[in-house]
């Protein structure tokens, strides 16, 4: 069997970056912990597309610009992730799927938590967390970070 293809994105706004505090359905990847907004690539739909789809279905933002950041691939999952900046403030958005959603720090995402006053404190997923802390890292590092 073919490994799931997710496109997942990293949307940032002074200096933090918007995430997803998942439901708690054990049927579900990553249950209950802060995740990237993202999900499954269709069949035949390019990843950039499923990033700017699944952005919108997710809380209603449409992305203004995509940016490709690195594809990360394990057996079973192949991970796009793409970036854009985050224009509107949280009030804007429209949560229609997940708990909760927050701004979260360089600080919380080293912690490797994020508090949620629904939810108390959560974990961040622990690929999404490597994949975050990477970006940042090129970030800093001047590495460009190329527009489709």
């Amino acid at each position: 069997m073919p490994p799931v293809q997710a496109a997942l994105g990293i949307l940032y706004r002074q200096e933090k970056f918007l995430m997803q505090l998942r439901d708690d359905l054990p049927h579900i990847a990553y249950p209950g912990v802060w995740a990237l907004f993202g999900g499954h690539v269709e069949v035949g739909e390019p990843p950039e597309l499923a990033f700017q789809r699944e952005i919108q279905e997710e809380i209603g933002y449409q992305v203004p610009e995509i940016l490709k950041f690195s594809c990360y691939q394990e057996p079973h999952v192949i991970r796009h992730i793409f970036h854009s900046p985050l224009t509107v403030d949280l009030n804007q958005l429209i949560l229609e799927e997940g708990q909760d959603m927050a701004l979260v720090s360089l600080e919380q995402i080293q912690a490797g938590e994020c508090y949620s006053s629904k939810a108390g404190v959560r974990s961040l997923a622990l690929p999404h967390q490597k994949i975050l802390l990477e970006f940042i890292q090129c970030q800093k590092s001047g590495k460009n970070l190329n527009k489709l």
